[in-house]
């Protein structure tokens, strides 16, 4: 079995169980805020099951950004595309969102930029503490790069 696959499956799979979690947190909010929930037994089983199968598709995307082969903006492609489609098609399952063209741009939107800001966040982080390890780790060998 692929590496990445593999990878992909254990991460998904460690993480998969705090999606359900979310959704009955979510759904604790609503009633605290008196928000009037009618579900019955199957949606909440299926709030469970798309819950479970969005974490473990968020978790085990993550993997994409350890390919090398790949480029930056293909690993960040693939990796948004599949988290976007497990929460669209797990959104509207759930009727979280109607089917609704207007509605459809609002959540695209959201989810693009929250997506990317969050991934670019991450990316400067990333790059900054590496900046500030490579001078520690220069001034430390003395300044000379060959040792």
């Amino acid at each position: 079995m692929n590496k990445y696959v593999r990878s992909f499956l254990h991460r998904g799979l460690i993480f998969s169980g705090l999606g359900p979690v979310v959704a009955g947190i979510v759904y604790l909010i609503l009633e605290l805020s008196h928000v009037e929930i009618k579900i019955n037994g199957f949606d909440l089983f299926l709030a469970i099951i798309t819950t479970y199968i969005i974490a473990f598709v968020q978790a085990g995307s993550s993997v994409f950004k350890e390919i090398e082969t790949w480029g930056m903006a293909k690993q960040v492609l693939f990796q948004m595309t599949s988290i976007y489609v497990v929460y669209f098609v797990g959104y509207l399952i759930n009727h979280w969102i109607p089917f609704n063209w207007i509605v459809i741009v609002i959540f695209t939107s959201i989810f693009v930029a929250t997506f990317l800001s969050i991934w670019f966040t991450a990316y400067f982080i990333s790059k900054k503490v590496s900046r500030k390890l490579n001078e520690r780790l220069l001034i430390e060998n003395g300044g000379n790069e060959n040792e």
